[in-house]
Order: structure tokens, then sequence, then C-alpha cells
């Protein structure tokens, strides 16, 4: 880790300017010496590190939506050209060219972090070491070596053995428990971080191989950030912890602000949509108009959740424009009402069982009315008309079905010709 470190000491220098200046602001309040001031310092120094990457995560939540979205026609291209790995790269970079896609705009902010990260991993190990490093000269490195948060001194690492715990006048079970604290506390944040990202922001429509790969590293970065955590100083472990929660916080708004399409936030942003324009009778707010006019421009390629919304709209009596206003429409109230009407009219699904009983009950209905018209007939005496009595020999009816010999014709007969006769 040292070695990486050094790596980037051509940024130790600004590192360590920026936290001097804090530490003047905070040693005003708390004193120069305390570890609130020294450890404030470094929290502001992350928050001030995160507003200047704010543009940079932008593109990287931009990037992560867009491979979602890609994912199934990556998946075609590799399956078409498996055996030709050239023409399937050349494909890639085709498809990434025409959709406006960087892959590498995903790890951004983490790259752009990380020289940060490094120098003040530097500096913290040149103050345990009792060395001036950037702007710290002797008078701030005896402060910083003196301040100390919850009993555990700002270069002090879980590793360190008791000796190099006491030349920091501290104990060695103060450093490991407040080392160890806030160790599952970043790991926590980590996974409570990339667990709501799969659970509340992925389009559940689509299943690809990159959920996959999300739900891996939902689990596998937590363990990573606990076993590199014993070998950081606290003043690190303060820097991690306070840029996790940064980004849980970041990521939180942006999931109920701007959710991505198809997903439970989606449905949650859209409802609370719906309940703002219910109340006011219009939409407020420009985000929120943004949205609205999103929706329309998509037309018939809208998902389930933003047909709801729409649908939601039309039993308002409200159509959404262009613009992403609503304006009130009596023929979009008529159209749900007639579908809701029409739906309600539909038999409802029977289920198996009830289908079975039905059917017994029918066939046992038919049984019975068939033997009641049976003992009937039998009870009654068959009328016998005249037309059923015997008639006279030599005398046959022309035109009886009964009398007619086989091969002949039924009805009257025609005369035979005289030569016949």
């Amino acid at each position: 880790m040292d070695t990486i470190a050094s790596l980037f000491s051509f940024i130790t220098w600004p590192v360590s300017w920026v936290i001097v200046q804090f530490h003047k602001l905070y040693g005003a309040i708390f004193g120069d010496d305390t570890g609130w001031a020294w450890g404030l310092s470094i929290v502001s120094l992350v928050v001030l590190i995160r507003i200047c990457l704010i543009p940079l995560f932008v593109k990287q939540i931009k990037s992560t939506r867009n491979m979602q979205v890609l994912q199934p026609k990556m998946k075609a291209i590799q399956e078409r050209y498996k055996s030709d790995k050239q023409r399937q790269s050349e494909e890639m970079m085709k498809l990434y060219k025409e959709t406006g896609t960087n892959p590498l705009s995903s790890c951004l902010p983490i790259l752009a972090q990380s020289p940060f990260f490094f120098a003040l991993y530097h500096v913290l190990s040149a103050i345990a070491s009792g060395k001036t490093i950037g702007v710290i000269d002797q008078p701030l490195l005896d402060s910083a070596r003196k301040a100390h948060i919850f009993g555990a001194p700002l270069a002090a690492k879980f590793m360190d053995s008791a000796s190099d715990v006491s030349a920091l006048g501290a104990s060695l079970l103060d450093v490991r428990v407040v080392t160890a604290v806030m160790i599952v506390m970043m790991s926590a944040s980590q996974f409570f971080t990339q667990r709501q990202l799969m659970t509340k922001n992925v389009d559940l429509t689509v299943k690809t191989p990159y959920m996959q790969q999300q739900k891996m590293l939902m689990y596998i970065f937590p363990v990573i950030f606990a076993v590199m955590g014993i070998n950081f100083p606290v003043g690190v472990l303060v820097y991690w912890l306070t840029t996790n929660v940064w980004t849980m916080g970041q990521q939180m708004y942006v999931i109920n602000q701007n959710p991505t399409p198809g997903s439970k936030a989606q449905d949650q942003y859209l409802g609370r949509l719906l309940k703002s324009v219910t109340a006011h009778g219009e939409v407020r707010g420009r985000t929120k108009r943004n949205t609205v006019k999103r929706i329309v421009s998509k037309g018939p390629d809208r998902n389930d959740i933003e047909r709801k919304f729409i649908t939601g709209l039309a039993k308002l009596g409200l159509v959404a424009q262009e613009d992403g206003t609503v304006i009130k429409s009596d023929t979009a109230l008529a159209e749900a009402e007639g579908g809701a009407a029409q739906r309600r009219q539909q038999p409802k699904r029977q289920t198996k069982a009830q289908r079975q009983t039905g059917a017994a009950q029918q066939t046992g209905a038919k049984d019975t009315d068939s033997i009641e018209s049976g003992s009937k007939t039998s009870l009654q005496k068959p009328d016998t008309s005249q037309d059923d009595k015997p008639k006279p020999a030599g005398k046959p009816a022309s035109g009886s079905s009964r009398q007619a010999k086989s091969g002949q014709r039924k009805g009257p007969q025609r005369p035979k010709h005289p030569s016949k006769k």
C-alpha cells in the first residue's frame, strides 16, 4: 500500500494544503490538537472532492443505464459472432458508438477519486512515522499526532503493535475497537448502497448477466473493504466511511428523483407524481415536467408502469402534453370509464375446482330431468289418432313411406308407358 501511495506523491501537497486550511477553521472552534478539528478536516476534504465529482457521477448514472438497456443486444452480438472475436469486438464498438455509451464511464468517479485517496494515505503514513510532508510542518505534525478520535490516533491501524500504538499515546484496545467499528460501518454502507441499487433501481423486465454480476459485487465489495480496512489508518477509515455515506445519500436522491425506467423506484416515483397532480391539478416542478415529457415522447414504447400513469391521469380527466403539462379532457375521462366498465362486465375467471363442481352439478341436473321426463311418458296413455288406425287392404295410401318397397321412389308413382305394360 505504501508503494502505491508513493506513486501519487505528486498530489500530496494539494491534499495536505486543503486539510490544513480546514484545520485552521475547525481548530478555532474545537481546538488545534483535538480529534474533532482534524477529523472534520478530513470529512470536509471528502465533501469537497465529491462535489467536484458530481458531473462524473451523472455520466456514471447515464452510462450504467445505457449498459442495462444494451445488454440484450450485446448478448445477441456475442451469440452471433461467438466464433469470431474480432468481429464481435467491432460490432460491440459500433453499438457503443451508435448509442453514445462508454463502458468506462461507470468507473470514472472511482478512478478520479483514487489519487486523492492514496495521497491522503501517504500523508497519514508520514504523520504516523513522524515525518513532515507537503505543507504539514513540524508544529502541525505534533498537533496531528496528538489528535485522537474516540481514543484512537489518526495514524493508528488495526494491525499495529502495542508499541506502535503506545508511541502515539493510545492503548491497543481503544485502537482496535474504534477501527473495527469503523470497518463494519464502512462495509455495511457499501453493501446497503449496492443493495439499494439492485432492489429498487434496476429494470426488472430485462434479465441479463449484468444483473447477476451486480448481485455478486453486492457481496464481494463489502468483504474486500473489510479485508483492506485492517491496514488503513483511522484517518483513511474516516475518509472512506464519509465517501461511502455520501455515495449512499447521493444515490438515494437520484433513485427518488430520476429512477431507472421499468424499475420499482419508477413505480413509486410515478405514484407520488400522480398523487401530486391529483392534489394540485397540475405538474409542479421542472424535473417532474421533464419526466412527463419523456413519457409522452415514448408513445407506444412506454413500459407498463408508464402506461399505468397515463391511465391514472385519464381517470382524473387529464391528458399529458408534449411540454410536460396536463390539461383537462372529457374524452379521456369517458374512455377511461368505458374501459373500466368493459373490464367490470367480463366474467370472473373460475378456478379448476369451481369449474369441475359446476360441471358435475349441470350433469346431475340433466340426469334428473331425463328421469322425470321418462317416468311421465311411461305413465301417460298414448293417444291413437285416426291416421294411426289400420287401413283396409288393397288401398294403400299413396305417398306412405312405410309401404314403399325397396328400390321404389317414395311418393306418388308415375304411370308406366303403354309400351312397357
